[in-house]
Parts: C-alpha cells; sequence; structure tokens
C-alpha cells in the first residue's frame, strides 16, 4: 500500500491501517464540500455547492437531502444533534430543527449581510464559531455573485442564547476551514487567500482561546503544500488530518507533517464517521471517498 500512503515521521503508520483500501463511494458532484457523520442515526451528510443540494449517504445508497440548499458549503451538527449550515447564496448560517423547520442563526454583523458564510463548529459550550470569506459572491458558481458588505473575511462567534455575534479573527485574507483542539484551548483556522492571488496564503493559523470566547496570539501552525487546507479535523490525540491538493495530510501536534493518503483528485474537507469514529470521509471535487485509520475523530458526538 506504499502508493496509497507517503510516510513522512514514522509514528504516521501508527496513525493508519494497512489493510483497508480507500473506497470511492460515489461520483457525480460537481463540488463536494461539508461533511457532516450523525453518529445515531449512521447517516453521512455533505454538500454539493454548485448543484445547489445537499446529500445524504446511508447503508451504502446516496439520495438528496434538501434541494435548493441555499449553496451550503460547510455543516456540523450541535450539541442537540440539529444540523447547522453554512449558506453561500442564502449569506446566513441556518439550524434545521427536528421536525424540518429552519431556524436563522447569524445572517448579519452591525447592519450589514454577511458575505458567505463557509465552514463552522460548535464549542462544548454550545457556542457557534464560523468562518466568512466571500467565496459565495464572488460568482454565480458556488453562490450569487453580489457587492461585499463586510469590510472583510472574518471569524465570528455566536451565542446562540442571546444571539449576539461577535469577530473573534480579522487577519485572515480567506477564513475557511476551522476546528478546536481537544482540550478546546486552540482554534485552528485555515487561510486560503491563495485562490484569489498566487502569492497569497494557503495555511493554517493558531489561536488561544482565552475566556473560552476570545483567541489571541495569531500564528501560522503550519503551510499546506500542494493546494490548501480548505477543511480539516482533529482527532483524540490532537493530530490534524488536512485536505491538500494530493489527498488528505497529517500533521502533529506541533504543526509537523507526518504523512499523506494519496487520492486521485484535490480533497476539499473531511470528516471522521462510522461506529467508532475511525472512518475518515473525504470530499472531493467529484467524488466521495472513505478510508479506516488507527485513530478516532475528535468532533461534536
Amino acid at each position: 500500500m506504499e502508493e496509497l500512503f507517503e510516510v513522512h515521521e514514522e509514528i504516521f503508520r501508527r496513525c493508519v491501517l494497512w489493510g483497508p483500501e480507500r473506497q470511492e463511494l460515489f461520483t457525480g458532484t460537481q463540488f463536494g464540500e461539508g461533511p457532516v457523520y450523525f453518529a445515531d442515526t449512521d447517516v453521512f451528510v455533505w454538500s454539493d455547492i454548485p448543484n445547489n443540494r445537499l446529500l445524504r449517504y446511508v447503508d451504502g445508497k446516496v439520495s438528496v437531502l434538501r434541494s435548493p440548499s441555499n449553496h451550503t458549503n460547510g455543516n456540523t451538527r450541535d450539541r442537540q444533534g440539529r444540523l447547522l449550515s453554512c449558506e453561500h447564496s442564502g449569506r446566513r448560517v441556518s439550524r434545521t430543527e427536528q421536525d424540518g423547520s429552519i431556524t436563522v442563526i447569524a445572517d448579519s454583523y452591525q447592519g450589514r449581510k454577511l458575505n458567505s458564510p463557509n465552514d463552522i463548529v460548535v464549542k462544548s459550550d454550545n457556542t457557534i464559531w464560523f468562518t466568512d470569506p466571500s467565496y459565495g459572491i464572488l460568482n454565480d458558481w458556488e453562490g450569487i455573485k453580489a457587492p461585499q458588505e463586510q469590510s472583510g473575511c472574518n471569524v465570528y462567534r455566536v451565542d446562540p442564547a442571546s444571539g449576539s455575534i461577535t469577530v473573534v479573527a480579522d487577519d485572515c485574507e480567506m477564513p475557511n476551514g476551522l476546528a478546536f483542539s481537544p482540550d478546546e484551548k486552540i482554534l485552528y483556522v485555515s487561510d486560503t487567500g491563495f485562490t484569489e492571488r498566487p502569492d497569497g496564503p494557503h495555511h493554517i493559523r493558531a489561536y488561544d482561546v482565552v475566556n473560552g470566547s476570545k483567541l489571541s496570539g495569531s500564528r501560522i501552525f503550519a503551510e499546506i503544500n500542494p493546494g490548501c487546507s480548505d477543511g480539516f479535523r482533529l482527532d483524540t490525540e490532537g493530530f490534524i488530518w488536512t485536505s491538500a491538493g494530493d489527498g488528505v495530510h497529517c500533521l502533529s501536534p506541533g504543526g509537523a507533517l507526518l504523512g499523506r493518503i494519496r487520492i486521485p483528485e484535490s480533497i476539499t474537507n473531511l470528516t471522521f464517521g462510522g461506529p467508532r469514529k475511525n472512518r475518515l470521509f473525504m470530499t472531493g471535487a467529484k467524488s466521495l471517498w472513505a478510508i479506516y485509520v488507527n485513530r478516532q475523530g475528535c468532533q461534536t458526538p
């Protein structure tokens, strides 16, 4: 299986399994993104942004969960098991209630429309953190082209109890994927500004979480090459598994590249799933992939 794995540090050999092969579970998306796994029902959901739909994978079969989806990109679930979605053309973060109705979580800041919420994570205190680059308003392919009303592209925190929304980071050109460390003392955010200019950033930043609600100590954690860290997740030991142009990269808690899982297309995002949280679901532009690894995901149950 040397053609599947590229080992940079010996510890990576213990992070993966050398028996299971990668599986192509589905092909036919225009740009897959936003993976989320529902452990209680064994259902995997992801976005097909240009096709304006949410897809569902269960028992080996794929069906349409929602269409139109307001060009939804990132998805996650909250601590109550409800689907949270970042809608590009809706320019909002929404929550799907248990009865199927939609609740708007955030659609503006200081009286101006958000850009196009991209990715999202829920902290253990139920607060919602999301990135807001401008991808969904730059063209009519993954959203609806529109003027940008915000002065920049920020990372936001929403207190669902009060509804208040605050900027927690404003130093990324194009904030994209995000995830907390297992102890929630660090928030990682990818900056994919290189998609808009050749010399733009393609790295993951790390921030210290202060008093559970603010960020400080912004620094570059790791550069991703080829491609960028469009989306990523952490395992229970604090290792980062990130999308990249050649598949998936595994990074140590210190930011060192441990190894790569090669996938024959650029990977856009990923999440852990399965009963043991050890099945890595990987969304590509065209296909959905999966492989079992020797790590368990650290994510919202």
